[in-house]
């Protein structure tokens, strides 16, 4: 087995940013780079927190915490070292000459986890092209054969193309023929819901911080058996599966990945296609894992993805209006009963099953919030059209007499339209 060390960079003075509901301790959050780490297999050695007064260009850490590490990394016989910030190609290049072993960051961990755990072909679309725009990053001079060259055309060429450019054309190369397929799927996921539209029944997506409990909620609901494990992204690819509401009205609900506090841009850009369910999806379950110790630091961290979402287009600023959260793992406080609740928010176990019955009725609320009353007169003879709206709608009124069925009807906006259409 691989043994690992796990680093975390701290800096005291983060901890007072704007826009920051709750500072996260460096404990949890050294935690968590644990368990990023352990999920793909590494024995973790080594653990610790090392102070950061100014970052230093050259490595990060000063010459003493560099040297105090190297020691603990040669005594414990590590091989990979995980630093849990962002490290330039420079920094991670002398980090691995000071330290004799490889180096990763919390973006390369991350993008391991991912290659890993991508089970589709989309998926594997999304992690490739997220590794390599990664990797493009790293081409500066962090390798010494980067800086052979590779000989001109013609007697009076030039020197020829370095080996640093050879490679970086290869993988733009690579990185317009990736994202060719994923507007592809862009385009297939597009006809996906113009078809579900057609067919329309309101659509439920699940976000939230990764390990929240997403996919466990998701089999409580629909008694499908996705994937749901003790285990930071456990699940990377979308799945949908039918539900019935109290109310006899059909829903799908869509599973999505979970988010983690810093997530790599090249993820947000290549998980684009995945994230639009969101963005399409008529109620949002905000899945929280209640039992967090970081609970509130977590929940910032999914409202700064969607955020940044709006700020690029994907999603419209209306979103909080429509989102439910749902504060999940009751059961690890003692019951739905002893969870402190916002307004709105719902309480419950997707282990016991607690708390179901509440959440499934304030998803029948959003739902109905979401419709419009209309008032129809239909002649008596047309019993399709009457058959549609008790299978679309929910139907506040009727009474019927020789002129016409009168039918005072509650629909979504789009299942008016297309009703109305229907003439």
């Amino acid at each position: 087995m691989i043994g690992a060390a796990v680093i975390l960079p701290w800096e005291r003075q983060a901890r007072d940013l704007p826009g920051v509901e709750q500072p996260r301790a460096a404990e949890a959050r050294l935690a968590e780079a644990v368990g990023l780490t352990a999920s793909i297999g590494l024995i973790i050695r080594h653990t610790a927190i090392l102070p950061l007064r100014t970052r230093r260009p050259a490595m990060l850490f000063g010459e003493g915490q560099v040297a105090t590490q190297a020691e603990a990394i040669s005594r414990n016989d590590i091989e990979v070292v995980v630093v849990d910030a962002a490290l330039s190609p420079v920094q991670q290049r002398n980090l691995e000459r000071a330290w004799s072993c490889k180096v990763i960051d919390r973006t390369g961990l991350i993008l391991d986890i991912f290659g890993e755990r991508a089970a589709t072909k989309e998926g594997t679309l999304q992690v490739e092209l997220a590794h390599l725009a990664y990797q493009r990053s790293r081409l500066v001079r962090s390798w010494t054969h980067l800086e052979r060259q590779r000989g001109g055309f013609g007697f009076l060429g030039g020197p020829g193309e370095t080996q640093i450019e050879a490679d970086r054309r290869l993988i733009d190369d690579r990185l317009v023929r990736l994202r060719k397929d994923l507007e592809q799927v862009r385009r297939t996921r597009g006809l996906h819901r113009s078809a579900r539209r057609r067919v329309p029944f309101p659509v439920i997506a699940l976000v939230g911080y990764t390990n929240a409990g997403k996919s466990t909620l998701f089999n409580a609901l629909t008694g499908a058996e996705v994937t749901a494990r003790d285990q930071l992204f456990a699940t990377l690819d979308p799945t949908m599966r039918g539900l019935r509401l109290p109310s006899g009205r059909r829903a799908i609900l869509s599973d999505t990945v979970g988010f983690i506090s810093q997530l790599p841009h090249e993820l947000v850009e290549a998980f684009r296609a995945t994230l639009e369910e969101v963005a399409e999806a008529d109620v949002i379950l905000h899945v929280r894992d209640a039992a967090h110790p970081e609970t509130a630091a977590q929940r910032g961290d999914v409202i700064k993805v969607l955020d940044d979402m709006v700020a690029d287009g994907t999603l419209d600023p209306a979103w909080p209006d429509r989102t439910i959260e749902v504060l999940n793992k009751a059961d690890l406080l003692g019951g739905v009963a002893a969870v402190p609740l916002r307004d709105g928010a719902v309480a419950v176990s997707a282990v016991t099953g607690d708390g179901l019955d509440a959440l499934q009725a304030a998803i029948d609320g959003a739902i109905a919030e979401g419709m419009e009353v209309a008032d129809y007169d239909i002649p008596p003879q047309d019993g399709a059209r009457v058959a549609w709206l008790y299978q679309h709608g929910e139907v506040v009124t009727r009474s019927d007499d020789d002129v016409a069925v009168h039918m005072k009807v509650r629909l979504l906006p789009a299942d008016r339209a297309r009703f109305e259409r229907r003439g």
